[in-house]
């Protein structure tokens, strides 16, 4: 037997590397999937393509969309007065926040047709602390959250934070989030210092969460690694997104991922870099056979039960290649306020073009399958 040809003969996953496209229903020329005159529905725009034409039912999805008010965003940024004290001690409370109110963030979210934030601390969260006021700080930002969707019922969910500078602490703190303070997940950063979330020191939390079946909300930061390569570009340009995709990848090929069949992953801005470089990770076993036992169901298996927000990726580049990757079922929307305003991401998602029922679903049904307690 030629085991040459043996290991060269494509696997299913080489033959499902995206969607195949498409004609739109309204015209005959070939589009990428739920793609079709990006930029122009919501604004009503005259552009198109060659030989197509604006559908009135897609004019009028876009319309209904922009006019919803029943959005679950998550992806929405939260910070304490207690967590603004901590950051500004070392020096790491950017200038955006330090001016944020829960009043600004209703505004925002009613301006935006959100009904319920999901709320999530972002980088550092506590990773600029040590063990004990890792403990602490934590503590006092999930607390600070769940008293915040108590004081404002039906508008704020959290994915609660973990001192993850120890096994034990991030464990009795998952307890007490999920169990107590009933927070709707966990969040946690793509990386620790120069650990993605597949390494083994992770993986007791990994194996909680899994048998919690819980949600693992992650957002990127900067590995110590990555740090001020391009000194005039900041981390959020290149390396925020290249970090989600190295996270993905430890996650898949360290096996983490399918040992935790369970563990709801959402990973942020589309994925990063991840729906680009697709075709390197499915070759990955293939190249290097002792990686395929970590894999058994396949790496578009996994990527594919991930579910992936669109903060920062409201727009033709990333939806087109993410929309080739996944479902719009695995797609959640995301609007990464303050940073951004959630009717940004509201405008660039009604220009892409999709349909009514896909808007629907990345607007609320596909969070509402991961958190059915918002279902009201």
């Amino acid at each position: 037997m030629n085991t040459l040809n043996k290991a060269s003969k494509p696997s299913a996953d080489e033959f499902d590397l995206g969607h195949p496209q498409r004609l739109s229903p309204s015209c005959a020329c070939p589009t990428p999937r739920r793609g079709f005159l990006s930029g122009l529905m919501a604004l009503g725009a005259g552009a198109m393509l060659p030989g197509c034409a604006t559908t009135d039912s897609g004019s009028a999805a876009a319309a209904a969309f922009m006019s919803a008010h029943n959005r679950i965003d998550t992806h929405h940024h939260l910070f304490s007065p207690a967590y603004l004290a901590e950051l500004a001690k070392v020096n790491q409370a950017p200038p955006i926040v330090k001016n944020w109110s829960v009043a600004k963030t209703l505004d925002d979210m009613d301006k935006a047709g959100v009904a319920t934030s999901i709320l999530s601390v972002t980088t550092p969260q506590v990773s600029f602390a040590d063990a004990p006021n890792a403990r602490r700080i934590a503590r006092e930002s999930n607390e600070w959250v769940a008293k915040l969707g108590k004081d404002n019922p039906g508008r704020f969910g959290s994915f609660a934070m973990l001192p993850m500078q120890d096994t034990d602490s991030a464990l009795r703190e998952v307890e007490y989030a999920l169990d107590v303070l009933k927070a709707d997940g966990i969040g946690l950063l793509t990386s620790y210092g120069d650990k993605w979330l597949g390494h083994p020191s992770f993986a007791p939390v990994m194996d909680e969460l899994n048998r919690r079946k819980a949600v693992l909300y992650t957002h990127p930061t900067v590995a110590n690694c990555c740090r001020n390569l391009l000194p005039n570009v900041p981390p959020t340009v290149i390396e925020f997104g290249t970090d989600t995709t190295r996270t993905i990848t430890d996650i898949v090929f360290s096996g983490t991922a399918a040992r935790c069949p369970d563990l709801r992953f959402i990973f942020s801005h589309a994925g990063g870099t991840l729906p680009f470089l697709t075709e390197r990770l499915v070759k990955m076993p293939i190249l290097d056979p002792k990686l395929a036992p970590r894999v058994p169901q396949g790496v578009m298996h996994e990527l594919k039960r991930f579910y992936y927000d669109t903060a920062w990726s409201a727009n033709p580049m990333a939806l087109a290649s993410l929309t080739k990757l996944v479902d719009v079922s695995q797609i959640l929307f995301g609007s990464d306020y303050p940073y951004r305003t959630g009717a940004d991401n509201v405008k660039g998602l009604a220009e892409y073009g999709f349909s009514a029922a896909d808007l629907q679903a990345i607007g609320r049904d596909n969070a509402l399958r991961l958190l059915p307690r918002w279902r009201v």
